[in-house]
């Protein structure tokens, strides 16, 4: 394969220099993707922003590079003050809660007090309290301080190329593509044509649709959360728009959790009013207006599949994994599709009829 490559690139050379050359291209490009690392999470988000916007794009009709720049700000803005702006006021808390290591421990065992738990199963809940927050808040601590100010100087860095990223796809997107194609011998451009499809029709079933729903909700959520008074709203909306956007998930976790908290703080009544007017406003439009749009660009993947293609990913490399692990997987869907269609492809040389 390497002298393969290196042989359409230098013609006329020797096989030992093809090889030669071939793997000092590949080791080349090895240390390329070396050095991009530390900006994945940028690139990664970038090619996600440029999914959901390209409908946009293609629907508002500008010229290129104006069109890619009113896209990308339709998209970039809510989602940076929405899920950006929520990630620094948890890390705020994380920091918060630290700082403030046994005024958190007595809220804690004030709340469990609350619940009329028996003294015996009561005193063993308190002293697992106290035995856990002497080991496991100091380390959080430390951890927390001595990453901080990194985490967010790479944050704004890698949201700065997500921008960047998402703005150039759009507007130079299409380029780079027949640029792609142009490297390809013309017997097989129709494969590889058909292979993008379905992969243009995969990653708008995962990204589109659960992109567009997470944002509604989570926009909506901000509303009703400012409505009921409730703090830290910016990070609650960032948790209903992460459980929002993964299949199988829902941000009625968040909404379960919030009204059970709110029943042993305010009483039965003001739960319930929270939790049917958030139901309400917050899911009723996306399921009356989106869900038929939804519905057209399904991937067609199985939800538990793509379920865990989010959550492994996120585990093996944060952001960027959270969303190259669709990609991932769409990637080999596709090609599953392509070979299927290869094998009940049936020439019409060889066909019944004839």
């Amino acid at each position: 394969m390497v002298t393969d490559i290196s042989g359409k690139l230098f013609p006329q050379m020797s096989s030992k220099w093809k090889l030669i050359l071939g793997v000092a291209l590949v080791l080349l490009f090895s240390l390329f993707i070396i050095i991009l690392l530390p900006l994945a999470d940028g690139i990664m988000l970038g090619l996600v922003f440029a999914y959901i916007a390209r409908p946009i794009y293609n629907f508002i009709k500008m010229k290129r590079h104006l069109g890619a720049l009113v896209a990308t700000m339709f998209i970039v803005t809510p989602i940076v003050m929405i899920l950006g702006m929520g990630i620094i006021e948890i890390a705020n808390q994380f920091i918060w809660i630290t700082e403030n290591q046994a005024a958190v421990i007595e809220s804690l065992l004030n709340f469990i007090g609350n619940l009329n738990i028996p003294d015996a199963y009561y005193e063993n809940i308190q002293q697992t309290i106290w035995t856990s927050s002497l080991s496991i808040l100091p380390l959080l601590g430390n951890l927390v301080f001595v990453s901080y100010a990194r985490g967010i100087a790479m944050f704004m860095i890698n949201l700065l190329v997500a921008v960047l990223v998402c703005y150039f796809l759009l507007a130079d997107g299409d380029g780079l593509y027949r640029s792609v194609l142009r490297i390809i011998p013309n017997g097989n451009q129709h494969v590889v044509k058909r292979y993008v499809h379905h992969m243009d029709v995969i990653l708008s079933g995962i990204f589109i649709g659960n992109a567009y729903a997470a944002l509604s909700v989570s926009t909506l959520s901000v509303i009703v959360f400012y409505a009921f008074g409730l703090s830290h709203v910016l990070a609650l909306a960032t948790l209903i728009f992460v459980a929002s956007a993964i299949p199988m998930f829902a941000g009625y976790m968040v909404l379960v959790v919030l009204t059970i908290i709110r029943y042993f703080s305010l009483g039965f009544e003001s739960a319930l009013i929270f939790f049917v007017v958030s139901s309400i406003i917050i899911y009723a439009p996306p399921e009356f207006f989106l869900r038929p749009y939804l519905a057209s660009i399904k991937s067609h993947i199985h939800p538990f599949l793509i379920m865990l293609a989010f959550l492994g990913g996120a585990f093996v490399g944060g952001i960027a994994g959270f969303f190259a692990a669709p990609i991932l997987l769409g990637t080999l869907v596709s090609a599953y599709r392509v070979y299927v269609e290869n094998l009940e492809y049936v020439p019409p040389e060889t066909s019944v009829d004839e």
